[in-house]
């Protein structure tokens, strides 16, 4: 505590250099390399070891309590209780656009946090400007959550840009930004020039046609993605058909969740068109698309042909699509569909992907 108030009481010009003397060793203490478990230290090497960790964890938390007070904020109590934690949760504690500002100058030098949860903080897309840095300058973060935020098109430039500079980035979320046409142009640019991301939620937004357009000629020459989820926006028309090329193309995604979009009859012909192609999908989540038994049969004769697909979520059910099922489980007896109607009980269990595995209670 007292190393707190003597941060707050010094004057402007003893601030400036202690702020530039704690950014040196925040620097270095980032870089200190954890002891391997096998090597022969001494009780003496893992005390110096244990006290440059200590001390690390001090000039995180005077960084953020320094830059809290240039910003005019009040410190977020729970970044100084998580410490060193792996995973830093900060959803739904009102950060906003400033509060991103104090955040950012000290994750740029935290050599501990691998997952960041800012979820529902309104950071905005000046917020979003402020972390672009320090998320693209992170050797360590793999795994950020942003979404509800209201990032907008702005947001979404910076967010995509930071992303492009940071090569360990593995799993993003952006559902319910927001984010229309114009995000999609930088989207797109981030699936093209990200190889190493695995996982990307885009879902409750308003991506258009257009937009789909976009996002789905870059899922055709995307290298790396696993799962996708772009559900809950307004793919129709000709925006459902190119993103199903895109699919078509595409021979890394694993799983993939167009829900609540609109792709109708159109849209459910060129994804069973394109899952004649693909060999890769396992798990294709297609529900409330207003697909009718034309649609849903035009999709059925897709999945005569295809091998691998072995989820398919909510798809209407009738008479003639019945038969069609029973013919298609002969070809893909491991194939599960979950219709609307009623679920047909055969099922193959899935590979394990890059998401958090299901809870005990979910049906198998």
């Amino acid at each position: 505590m007292g190393i707190t108030m003597r941060v707050f009481r010094e004057e402007s010009g003893e601030n400036e250099e202690r702020e530039k003397e704690a950014a040196a060793a925040a620097g270095c203490f980032a870089g200190v390399p954890e002891a391997e478990e096998d090597s022969d230290v001494d009780s003496d090497s893992d005390l110096e070891t244990e006290g440059t960790h200590g001390l690390g964890e001090l000039v995180k938390d005077t960084l953020y309590l320094r830059s809290c007070w240039v910003h005019s904020i009040v410190p977020a109590s729970c970044f100084l209780r998580q410490g060193s934690n792996s995973e830093l949760n900060l959803r739904h504690r009102g950060l906003g656009p400033q509060g991103a500002r104090a955040l950012a100058s000290s994750l740029i030098s935290n050599p501990y946090v691998k997952q960041l949860d800012l979820r529902d903080n309104g950071l905005c897309g000046s917020g979003a400007e402020a972390l672009a840095s320090a998320l693209s300058k992170s050797s360590g973060i793999c795994d950020v959550d942003l979404s509800e935020n209201q990032l907008g098109s702005v947001g979404a430039q910076a967010i995509c840009a930071a992303l492009i500079m940071n090569p360990t980035m593995q799993k993003v979320q952006l559902a319910g930004n927001g984010l229309e046409v114009q995000a999609a142009q930088y989207l797109a640019e981030l699936l093209l020039a990200h190889t190493a991301l695995k996982s990307l939620d885009l879902s409750y937004n308003q991506l258009d046609d257009q937009a789909g357009e976009m996002l789905g000629q870059a899922l055709a020459e995307n290298t790396g993605l696993i799962e996708l989820n772009i559900g809950w926006n307004h793919l129709r028309g000709p925006g459902a058909i190119a993103f199903a090329r895109g699919l078509e193309a595409n021979i890394f995604l694993r799983v993939l969740d167009i829900s609540y979009n609109g792709f109708g009859d159109p849209g459910a012909s060129a994804v069973g068109k394109a899952l004649r192609t693909n060999n890769v999908l396992e798990e294709l989540n297609m529900s409330n698309n207003r697909i009718s038994a034309v649609g849903a049969l035009s999709l059925g004769l897709g999945l005569r042909v295809n091998q691998t697909l072995r989820s398919l979520v909510d798809i209407q059910v009738n008479r003639e699509f019945d038969d069609l099922t029973i013919s298609v489980k002969a070809i893909l007896p491991g194939l599960c569909i979950k219709a609307a109607a009623r679920r047909v009980e055969y099922k193959k269990e899935l590979l394990p992907l890059f998401r958090p595995s299901l809870p005990a209670s979910a049906p198998k």
